[in-house]
């Protein structure tokens, strides 16, 4: 069996989750075999809708407790169910938590680990898994021996496929563990698009001159319904909420198209983007070592060009 590992927030299943899912699923059919998704916690979301993505059971621990991440006791009870359900295979989405989890189940499983998968694996000859390396300059191709194998797949490298399944939903009864951590506060980011979730990304940098300047972008980012980002200075100089910054040193993200507003493009810029399936980069300085990652570049004043784009998305969208 393949055991997909369902995470969510605020009772809401991650579109990343859903991606893990239907790449869960495709790995069960090249090896012949059942596939289900396990949840942890109480969700809103329909389970059996999961379906829909290629589950065929799903194993709920349904406990309120299990809402708010910790690893040590999240982890004890992924390795538990996938023993409990024979899993060879045990498939995360490599996101914040994925990347949190994911080792420390391989551990308990005494499991190879593969995280940063960026396509199904090649099981013709053993089961080899190619992931990103080198901030995603890169491919590696790692065999995994063991019997037991955990792979935490890259955000946006596989899509979420629909499938016209329903699955079944059976509760089950694992001890939880004493919980390793106590939340004492927790703020939360209202009425914005996570970034780590978003299709669409609009990003500004110092090219913008300050945070007096940055209604442009938000107009953009609105009228495309995209998330907000910035580079590294932007946040250091509190122009822009820290949880914004997109880099190395920060979210790496990898939406379908991410709007580049005023960004040199450091290589550390760069390894937190270089995923994104479309880069438009909008610059006057037509060296901006940006623009060799772009796929489409811009040289022009961003405080003419953005108003502009913004305008004729407006007038697309007013005339559908």
């Amino acid at each position: 069996m393949v055991l997909v590992y369902i995470d969510q927030a605020d009772q809401q299943i991650k579109k990343s989750s859903l991606e893990a899912m239907s790449y869960g699923a495709a790995i069960a059919k090249q090896l012949g075999c059942e596939v289900a998704a396990l949840v942890l916690g109480t969700v809103q979301d329909n389970l059996a809708d999961l379906g829909k993505q290629g589950a065929q059971k799903v194993f709920h621990l349904k406990n309120e407790s299990l809402n708010a991440l910790d690893v040590k006791s999240h982890s004890t009870l992924i390795a538990t169910a996938a023993k409990n359900a024979n899993a060879t295979v045990v498939v995360f989405a490599h996101n914040i938590n994925g990347k949190a989890i994911a080792p420390a189940v391989a551990v308990k499983l005494e499991a190879g680990l593969v995280t940063g998968a960026s396509s199904l694996p090649n099981t013709e000859n053993g089961f080899v898994v190619t992931k990103t390396v080198f901030s995603g300059k890169a491919f590696a191709s790692i065999q995994i021996e063991t019997p037991i194998k955990v792979i935490a797949i890259n955000q946006n490298s596989f899509g979420v496929v629909a499938y016209e399944n329903t699955a079944t939903v059976e509760e089950i009864n694992i001890p939880i563990p004493a919980a390793s951590i106590k939340i004492t506060k927790l703020e939360k980011v209202e009425g914005e698009i996570p970034l780590t979730e978003a299709s669409l990304v609009v990003s500004g940098g110092r090219g913008l001159k300050g945070p007096e300047h940055w209604g442009i972008l938000l107009d953009l980012a609105k009228a495309l319904g995209a998330a907000t980002a910035c580079s590294r200075p932007v946040s250091d100089s509190d122009w822009r909420p820290h949880h914004e910054h997109v880099g190395q040193t920060g979210i790496q993200i990898a939406p379908n198209l991410y709007i580049a507003i005023g960004i040199s493009g450091a290589i550390q810029h760069l390894a937190g983007v270089n995923r994104s399936k479309t880069i438009v980069v909008i610059n006057k300085d037509p060296e901006a070592p940006f623009f060799k990652a772009a796929d489409y570049g811009v040289i022009g004043d961003a405080f003419e060009v953005v108003p502009a784009l913004t305008a004729a998305i407006l007038k697309m969208k007013s005339n559908a």
